[in-house]
């Protein structure tokens, strides 16, 4: 071992919790520590039970750098300080203990505090990643360190951020989301609701931080209700110029896992990810060259995926990031601006004063929108000032507050939070002061509302993001606000506690973020959050069930558009299938979503949930085990090509046999030949066999959709051996069997093959029919891949006819399409490179012109330029929905 560094390992590998505190003093409460720990079968990483040859101090440090959560236990000593040190062991415990790591902190009642612990406890109140709670004796500790590493637990360590660091939207929860993955709603910046008061000088400073390429990330830092998100979403609209190719906004809310900040990334960005490459690299690509900002909105929640940010921009220079968080990133590259509360006037200030505060400002807009009749006066100057200083000038206090100037004159409301506020701060003491403040306000402006619409509130913080009525009202069975669910979303809606727009044609409702914290809070505080969760999970499982089955046929684009307005509630039911170990019925959610995700592009999100599933290492059925392996395996057989995946896929086909289920068994087997055509040396002959078995079966089992994705990997298979004859054959087949179903899907797939054949054979006509179909097919569907594929055919048409300008135009807004969402070109999908060169050639100023225009059209202009009048109007209608 000599010239090597030693390494100590905690005694377990599993989830690790470091237990912080004295020895002897608090011997008991360690006892019951480790007890609430090996209760949830995690690993305590304790001294007593570590190695003993090391010295303590390095002991200590390396148990912190390989711990997941930090529990720090204090009572009254402050403990020992080595010589040569100046801090004890304790305080120097809690300082190494990285940001990120979720904190629990508890503190014994006591009136005989060491003068330095003491200091070290409001140090721990001072920092905004911290919650702590008291305690009386050691059973009771033992109760609530159970309790809040199983909420840890079950929202996969991020209780203890909700608690320190949840996302906050604070003035608005505005959501851009579509509902594809192609659906440029997706991106779109949400446009505020009400006025931003007093963010001026906070918005030219981030864009001048924006502003060149020095600054890869700039992060709003600030705590819940301060106003991080509205400055980001004004932020993103004043900076559009500099970002000549987009601006993204990402909403993070609802993903917890450090794991999906990828498949987010490219969903908004309409990266569909099928698979067949790596994600990161598709995303990588889709960034190159291209002047973007991303903006990710509460990225405290996944702050451990921070590093996936600098490997994407130095890939991608010139692509920048807008960060919201209530912590600091800590990566290269990263630029913080301090998000601060609206400034208040003094506290003896005058009508003029409270004209010039902003935050008085802010309270005069919201309360004239709650009461059309308010105005600032000298009457009220006094009373509004002093509602603001109150709220510290917290922007989403504020608003709370002046959502009651319906029913209450500014001095009811400043007398109410006089009486009200050091009450309610004190009794959540265990919160920083700022958080405090936010939290007595919300319990304020509860506590003005009926029982009914309060026990309403709560339970709507079950939801991800959003929600319609008709989800709450299948939630609604034998609670108290059964049958009044109108009635109390408005008077939430009227409160400010639950925001309402229009997305997709429909009213969609959603809570700030702080607000949900809150209700999901007082759910557990209840005992009543795992029986609203549970109902939660039932009712998406339901919408699954009924909607499903449509995505096999003619009602395939209208399931692909429900399902991606729910898409946020969809995860959060299979996160809490998972998390509660109800993993057959995970299992069955997602490989009921099969094709959803195949076509919205999620593989990879699944992937995660299902690993997660096997990693529980609970007992599930054999039909469970062979859907987390079919996600688990679908990236591998594209990405890198093995034996192993072969081997696996045929396991899965056995699992899915033994339990009954033919269906899925024979996708399996056609999924395990299409897995062997991608091996370096293939063996065709094996894979064409065994894909004629799966077809041979399905065929009688009624699945056409997955008939007719067999009989494409058929064409493809005789494509490789260079059986363009049968190829057409097989992708014709499909194309019947798509068209008898309604399945716009394989439509477009089968079309975009059959039409790059036709090209090789040189049939302009036959290949023009084809390429517009599939033109169309894709637009329906709202799948921008199928649309840069039809592009690129009728792109190669126009070669075919010597058409340079039309050839050049479609080409470039192909091209565009495809850097857009990072396609990687494939051989068998480029065949029509070879017409482009040669028309390029023979009219170089014509093809190079209409390059340049066309990099410029929409995707709605392309698609205009590329049909004829007749399929125009067959197109402009399903944009118009897109």
């Amino acid at each position: 071992m000599t010239g090597e560094t030693a390494v100590i390992r905690t005694p377990d590998q599993r989830i690790r919790v470091f237990v912080s505190s004295t020895l002897h003093e608090l011997a008991d409460e360690r006892v019951a520590a480790r007890t609430a720990i090996e209760r949830m079968r995690l690993a305590p990483v304790m001294f007593e039970l570590g190695a003993r040859p090391h010295p303590p101090r390095s002991l200590y440090r390396a148990y912190l750098d390989q711990s997941d959560v930090f529990v720090g236990i204090y009572a009254d000593s402050y403990g020992w300080v080595a010589p040569g040190e100046e801090i004890s062991g304790l305080e120097d415990e809690y300082a190494l203990a990285p940001v990120t790591m979720p904190k629990l902190i508890y503190v014994r009642r006591s009136t005989q505090r060491e003068p330095r612990l003491a200091r070290l406890i409001e140090r721990i109140q001072r920092d905004d990643t911290v919650a702590y709670l008291p305690f009386d004796d050691a059973s009771q500790l033992e109760e609530q360190i159970a309790a809040d590493l199983s909420s840890l637990l079950a929202e996969r360590f991020e209780q203890a951020h909700r608690r320190e660091t949840r996302a906050d939207t604070a003035d608005t929860d505005a959501d851009g989301a579509g509902a594809s993955a192609a659906d440029p709603l997706l991106s779109r910046v949400p446009v505020p609701y009400t006025t931003t008061i007093g963010r001026d000088d906070d918005i030219a400073a981030v864009r001048a931080l924006l502003t060149g390429d020095q600054n890869r990330t700039v992060s709003l830092i600030g705590p819940g209700g301060v106003g991080k998100s509205r400055l980001a979403i004004e932020v993103a609209r004043a900076a559009g110029d500099l970002f000549a190719d987009g601006v993204y906004f990402v909403p993070l809310e609802g993903v917890l896992e450090p794991e999906l900040l990828l498949p987010t990334i490219a969903y908004a960005l309409g990266v569909r990810d099928n698979g067949e490459a790596a994600l990161e690299e598709r995303i990588s690509r889709a960034l190159t060259d291209r002047r973007v900002l991303i903006v990710l909105d509460n990225f405290e929640q996944i702050v451990d995926a921070a590093p996936v940010l600098v490997r994407l921009y130095t890939v991608a220079p010139t692509a920048a990031f807008l960060v919201t968080s209530r912590i600091v990133l800590r990566i290269r590259g990263e630029q913080v601006h301090e998000v601060r509360a609206l400034p208040v006037p003094e506290a003896s200030g005058t009508l003029e004063r409270a004209r010039r505060s902003p935050a008085c400002a802010l309270f005069v807009d919201r309360a004239h929108a709650a009461d059309p009749e308010f105005a600032l006066a000298d009457d009220n100057a006094a009373d509004v000032i002093a509602i603001c200083r109150a709220l510290e000038g917290l922007p989403l206090a504020i608003e709370l507050a002046a959502a009651k100037a319906r029913m209450l004159t500014p001095h009811g409301i400043a007398e109410r939070l006089e009486n009200s506020l050091p009450l309610l701060t004190a009794a959540v003491r265990d919160l920083p002061e700022r958080h405090r403040t936010m939290r007595a306000t919300i319990e304020w402006s509860v506590s003005l509302l009926s029982p009914d619409d309060r026990e309403l509130l709560e339970s709507l913080g079950v939801f991800a993001r959003r929600f319609t009525l008709d989800a709450v009202e299948a939630l609604s069975a034998g609670r108290p606000w059964e049958g009044r669910v109108i009635e109390g979303i408005a008077a939430l809606v009227d409160g400010s506690l639950v925001a309402r727009t229009d997305l997709g044609g429909r009213s969609v409702y959603s809570l700030l973020a702080i607000v949900r914290e809150y209700a999901v809070g007082r759910l557990k505080e209840r005992g009543e959050a795992d029986a609203m969760r549970m109902a939660y999970a039932d009712h998406y499982a339901a919408l699954v069930h009924r909607v499903a089955p449509g995505l096999r046929g003619s009602a395939q684009a209208e399931a692909v558009a429900e399902l991606g307005l729910e898409l946020p509630n969809l995860r959060g039911a299979i996160r809490h299938l998972v998390f509660t170990d109800r993993l057959d019925d995970a299992a069955d959610f997602a490989w009921s979503l099969l094709i959803y995700w195949w076509i919205a592009g999620f593989l990879a999100e699944v992937r995660v949930w299902m690993l997660e599933l096997l990693g529980k290492e609970k007992p599930i059925t054999a039909h469970s085990r062979a859907v987390a392996w079919f996600f688990a395996l679908w990236g591998q057989m594209w990405q890198n090509p093995s034996q192993e995946a072969v081997a696996g896929l045929a396991e899965c086909a056995r699992l899915f046999t033994e339990s009954g289920d033919d269906d899925a068994a024979a996708m399996a087997e056609a999924a395990r030949a299409t897995a062997r055509v991608q091996l370096a040396d293939p063996d065709l002959q094996t894979a064409e066999a065994e894909l004629l078995g799966a077809y041979g079966r399905l065929q009688g089992l009624g699945n056409s959709w997955a008939e007719a994705i067999t009989q494409v990997s058929l064409g493809r298979l005789a494509w490789v051996r260079g059986s363009h004859d049968d190829a057409l054959a097989h992708f014709d087949l499909a194309i019947e069997l798509a068209r008898a179903s309604g399945d716009l899907f394989t439509l477009s797939v089968a079309g975009n093959q059959t039409g790059r054949l036709l090209l090789l054979q040189r049939d302009a006509e036959a290949a023009d029919r084809v390429f517009r179909g599939t033109l169309i097919d894709s637009v329906r569907l709202h799948f921008d891949e199928g649309v840069a594929y039809g592009l690129e055919g009728l792109s190669g048409v126009a070669a075919l006819r010597d058409d340079a300008e039309r050839a050049g135009l479609l080409a470039a807004a192909a091209a565009a399409i495809r850097h857009r969402i990072g396609i990687f070109d494939v051989d068998a999908f480029t065949v029509h490179l070879a017409l482009l060169d040669a028309v390029r050639a023979a009219h170089p100023d014509d093809y190079a012109d209409a390059e340049r225009r066309g990099t410029d059209l929409t995707l709605a202009e392309a698609v205009d330029a590329a049909l004829p009048e007749p399929d125009r109007g067959t197109a402009a209608a399903a944009l118009a929905r897109w």
